[in-house]
């Protein structure tokens, strides 16, 4: 993974066929996708249950740009080697998610890959202030996590503290939550470069009507980018 800060489209394939994951992820990749966002939930930090480690070692193979997993999950230390060992290009942990998130983040970067930490909507931009020289990612969540689909938060001026504080480092701010060609703009113009799309990315298209993801693909990266 090379830095730059040019807007970057993950569609979330909780929003895909779970019974063509395979050829969804190709899809969605031949049609512009930068990353591929994987969101992992235990049921138990969140009110879902998704994806574990053999799952996501059956996508990576499928995955040619990055694969962006993103832990809904406490605790969570224990199962980062899994994650990392299944393919993972970047492990994003909450904040929330345990009382040693620095620990954490060691752990992922300790495991060979990049360590991204997220924020809840009510938790403040200043609880990852003092973690930012281990992170690789801030992840802006604009939802609470949990489910796929629900309406956007407006985080922007969290995002703009989080884009202030991040200064010069080589830092993405990832947002994930109603992203689409209407919210997309306004996180980006607080300093979001990469941005998850899950039914907003996937709606109206199919592996048989590909197109259609790059057209919505389009769409939110031509908001973004203004």
């Amino acid at each position: 993974m090379t830095f730059d800060r040019s807007i970057k489209i993950a569609p979330s394939i909780l929003s895909a066929d779970f019974a063509n994951f395979g050829a969804e992820i190709q899809a969605i990749e031949a049609q512009g996708a930068d990353w591929v966002h994987v969101d992992v939930m235990d049921g138990h930090f969140v009110p879902n249950l998704t994806f574990g480690p053999p799952a996501v070692k059956a996508f990576r193979p499928h995955v040619k740009t990055v694969m962006d997993v993103h832990l809904m999950i406490s605790p969570v230390d224990a199962y980062i080697d899994a994650y990392a060992d299944a393919g993972a290009d970047i492990l994003t942990a909450h904040v929330e998610a345990g009382p040693h998130i620095h620990r954490t983040l060691q752990a992922i970067r300790g495991a060979g890959i990049k360590a991204g930490v997220a924020l809840n909507p009510g938790t403040p931009a200043s609880a990852v202030e003092d973690i930012l020289d281990m992170a690789d990612m801030v992840l802006v969540m604009t939802v609470n996590p949990g489910f796929g689909g629900q309406k956007f938060i407006d985080m922007t001026s969290k995002v703009r503290k989080v884009r202030e504080m991040i200064g010069d480092r080589e830092i993405h701010i990832q947002i994930d939550g109603g992203v689409d060609p209407t919210t997309a703009p306004l996180v980006a113009a607080a300093g979001a470069d990469v941005l998850v799309a899950g039914s907003a990315v996937f709606r109206g298209g199919s592996v048989d009507a590909p197109s259609v993801y790059g057209d919505n693909i389009k769409a939110i990266r031509d908001a973004a980018q203004g």
